[in-house]
C-alpha cells in the first residue's frame, strides 16, 4: 500500500512539473515552484495547485 501511494505521488508531482514548465509563470517563478515540489513532494503539491496555479 505504501509503494502505490508513493507512486501516485510521484505521478502527480510530476504532472505538477510539467503543467508549471507550461504555464504563463515567469522563468524565476518556475524554478522556485519546482523546487518546491520536488524538496516537499506533497505539500509542494497542493501548495502549486491552489496558490501558484491562480497567478
Amino acid at each position: 500500500m505504501k509503494g502505490i501511494l508513493s507512486l501516485v505521488i510521484l505521478i502527480l508531482d510530476i504532472l505538477a512539473i510539467i503543467d508549471c514548465i507550461k504555464s504563463s509563470l515567469s522563468t524565476g517563478k518556475k524554478v522556485l515552484w519546482i523546487i518546491l515540489i520536488l524538496i516537499l513532494p506533497v505539500v509542494g503539491l497542493i501548495l502549486y495547485y491552489l496558490v501558484g496555479k491562480k497567478s
